[in-house]
């Protein structure tokens, strides 16, 4: 298994439930990167996302499968299985040079390989700040029971 708080890039490939999508991504932060949010898409889903390289995912099959939901501003693309349903990664608002992979569709992971998950506050969004601050709502943990 791959060391979830690593920085180290990392190449690694993914699908959707029914594999009708596969790619495979560069991960420039490792998984490290690993994230939630507190949008109104992110808290429905309950997906854990990493960062992933656009200049670097490569759809292997099923462009045909893909379909993607924008709401709000509409930069956001969340992409999706139109099979399966599930979301296999999204254009980010806040970085459009960068997706959000859900580590659940990544190849030997689980959103339960990693502790703590840092949320971000995605009800007041960097890009809608001056700053183009990132703000912590919290941290989730997952602590698995004593087998």
């Amino acid at each position: 298994m791959i060391d979830p708080d690593s920085r180290a890039p990392v190449t690694l490939d993914g699908a959707c439930h029914c594999r009708a999508v596969r790619f495979t991504v560069l991960l420039p932060e490792g998984l490290a990167s690993a994230r939630r949010c507190t949008c109104s898409l992110c808290r429905m889903r309950g997906a854990v996302a990493v960062t992933g390289s656009i200049a670097r995912f490569h759809l292997l099959a099923g462009a045909d499968h893909l379909a993607t939901y924008r709401f709000n501003t509409g930069v956001a693309e969340h992409h999706f299985c139109r099979t399966c349903g599930i979301y296999t990664h999204h254009k980010r608002r806040s970085n459009p040079d960068q997706f959000g992979i859900n580590v659940a569709c990544l190849n030997g992971l689980s959103p339960f390989d990693f502790r703590e998950i840092v949320v971000f506050d995605g009800e007041r969004h960097p890009s809608d700040d001056p700053q183009h601050r990132s703000r912590v709502a919290g941290v989730l943990r997952y602590e698995p029971a004593d087998g």
